[in-house]
């Protein structure tokens, strides 16, 4: 009884240590002997008990690493605080277990002197503008040496950076001075353009009060044109009239009667006149020789 539960303990001891389940996107370096002899893949493993052993452990997932604050002196000798977080991967799990001692501490290590490298390279300003540059250098130096411990730098990204107060005072009076100028600017051109808004609306307005005032003028000739016209073709027409009933018999009598009513009545108004003074002839006998000569230009006009 005794023999069976040993050799049933033996017998578990060597499933457990030969049967290896590795977990999805996760590696496991096994030694045999000493020895590098296989990585395995995730799902079920068989191992040689007692020769072989899973000697390293890696996640293939993409991990994070906060990379610890520093002091960075940029090109024109201003100090800056830094700090980031890098993201990288486990391509070769064997290059990860032999590469290096601490793959983890070397990256981040090289992260923070390329880090200091490349900020050295840019003068103040241009630490705040081209973060996007910094980040893809730091990777880029990075990248190249971590090939050889079996680790893809994915990514870094500066979380902040910071400056002395005196430098972050500066710079804050700086952008409230810009902004002042920018404010006075828009001021200045809003004023401008408003003054340009009033002087075309007033020109307009001149324009259509002239344009207003010439079509009034030019309706007004056209008017008057048109009177002075019917008024001529009115009086050709009285004079036609007048003339046809001349010709008819018994026309000159009605004309000299006519002239002698208009005589009369023009003596009558001037005689009501008060304030006029009135000579009358002392041989009636002229204003019957008066008549006689309008008819003479009556007849004169009759003929060519």
């Amino acid at each position: 009884m005794e023999v069976a539960l040993v050799l049933f303990v033996v017998i578990a001891i060597f499933v457990i240590r030969a049967i290896k389940v590795v977990p999805q996107q996760n590696a496991w370096v096994v030694e045999r002997l000493g020895k590098y002899n296989a990585t395995l893949a995730p799902g079920l493993n068989f191992l040689v008990p007692f020769i072989d052993k899973v000697a390293y452990k890696h996640s293939l997932k993409e991990i994070p690493l906060d990379v610890p604050s520093q002091v960075c002196i940029t090109r024109d000798n201003t100090q800056l605080q830094v700090d980031g977080i890098l993201y990288f991967q486990v391509t070769d799990p064997m290059r990860a277990s032999y590469g290096s001692s601490n793959y983890i501490m070397a990256i981040s290590q090289l992260a923070q002197t390329s880090l200091r490298s490349v900020i050295g390279k840019l003068e103040l300003d241009k630490t705040f503008e081209e973060r996007g540059i910094i980040n893809a250098q730091v990777v880029q130096a990075i990248d190249e040496a971590a090939l050889n411990w079996g680790v893809k730098v994915l990514r870094y990204e500066i979380k902040d950076l910071t400056p002395p107060k005196e430098i972050l005072h500066a710079m804050q009076s700086q952008i409230t001075a810009e902004r002042e100028k920018r404010a006075l600017i828009a001021a200045s051109e809003g004023r401008r353009q408003e003054q340009i808004n009033i002087a075309t609306g007033e020109r307009e307005a001149f324009i259509a009060r002239s344009e207003g005032e010439k079509q009034a003028a030019i309706n007004s000739a056209e008017g008057e044109a048109a009177a002075i016209t019917t008024v001529a073709e009115a009086t050709a027409k009285a004079i036609a009239y007048v003339a046809q009933a001349i010709e008819r018999p018994g026309g000159e009598r009605a004309v000299q009667l006519k002239v002698a009513e208009k005589a009369v009545e023009a003596y009558g108004k001037v005689a009501a006149d008060s304030k006029t003074t009135l000579i009358v002839p002392s041989d009636m006998s002229q204003v019957s020789a008066l008549i006689a000569s309008a008819m003479k230009m009556v007849q004169s006009t009759k003929t060519p």
